[in-house]
């Protein structure tokens, strides 16, 4: 199983970023696919995972991200960055049928992509 995350980038507030997690290994269709984000200084939080049937998005985020997928890879798109929005942004499988916030259910982790918001 490899997880290759890229996309990441230094853009000023009100700019937008999209995020792209290849996989590789599995059927996609059968896990769940989420991006986690850590700031410096604070814990890992869950930012929006996929599943085949379900999503979620946490609210900090809920309005202007959205994650999508086709047969190979995951996508987030970021929309109106704030600089609160800062940290390493990281790609992981899950072995769940539906998507789960909890990170302790991810198995597999890619290397992270930085984001930086800031003017």
């Amino acid at each position: 199983v490899q997880l290759q995350a890229s996309g990441g980038g230094l853009v000023q507030p009100g700019e937008s970023l999209r995020l792209s997690c290849e996989v590789s290994g599995f059927n996609l269709n059968l896990y769940t696919i989420g991006w986690f984000r850590q700031a410096p200084g604070r814990e890992r939080e869950a930012v929006s995972c996929i599943s085949s049937f379900d999503t979620f998005v946490a609210d900090s985020v809920k309005g202007r991200f959205t994650i999508s997928r086709d047969m190979s890879t995951v996508y987030l798109q970021m929309n109106n960055l704030e600089p609160e929005d800062t940290a390493v942004y990281y790609c992981a499988v899950a072995r769940s049928s539906s998507a789960t916030s909890q990170s302790s259910q991810y198995t597999y982790w890619g290397q992270g992509t930085l984001v930086t918001v800031s003017s």
